[in-house]
């Protein structure tokens, strides 16, 4: 009579769940990062927002307006992941800067920020760029693609 063979060996289970161990290690990291460069989605979209109605302002005036409250912005949207519209006014062009709330940036404390930057056209139009904030950026990994160039 022999002696059939049922379920796995010790040993084959140690090597499935050290495979396992390993693909999680990996994983949980860049899932990490997904999800944190999901959430600056939202300050893109409030710094749109923004961008809007300063272009309309500028195109309607021919001037850049002196305040956000002027331009019509909400500076102080206090949202879960925007805390703060920052403008101003420059010769070289409008500059808005999204501050994100603390904690939403692993590792980030308060005041982590992305820009974008403006510059006139004599057509009364406004090219706009996103970059990293100057004071405490946003590490490029976490930025929308269209700000990290």
């Amino acid at each position: 009579m022999q002696n059939v063979q049922k379920g796995f060996t010790l040993i084959e289970l140690m090597i499935v769940i050290a495979i396992v161990g390993i693909l999680a290690a990996i994983a949980l990291p860049a899932y990490q990062d997904y999800t944190v460069r999901a959430k600056m989605s939202e300050p893109l979209a409030t710094l749109a927002e923004a961008k809007t109605t300063i272009a309309e302002y500028y195109s309607a005036n021919g001037v850049l307006p002196n305040t956000a409250a002027i331009a019509g912005i909400n500076s102080d949207p206090n949202k879960e992941i925007v805390a703060s519209i920052i403008y101003t006014s420059a010769a070289s062009g409008p500059l808005l800067r999204a501050r994100v709330q603390a904690g939403i940036i692993p590792g980030g404390g308060t005041g982590n920020s992305f820009v974008l930057s403006g510059t006139t056209r004599s057509d009364r139009s406004i090219d706009w760029k996103c970059k990293p904030g100057t004071t405490t950026p946003i590490e490029a990994k976490y930025l929308p693609a269209n700000c990290r160039g």
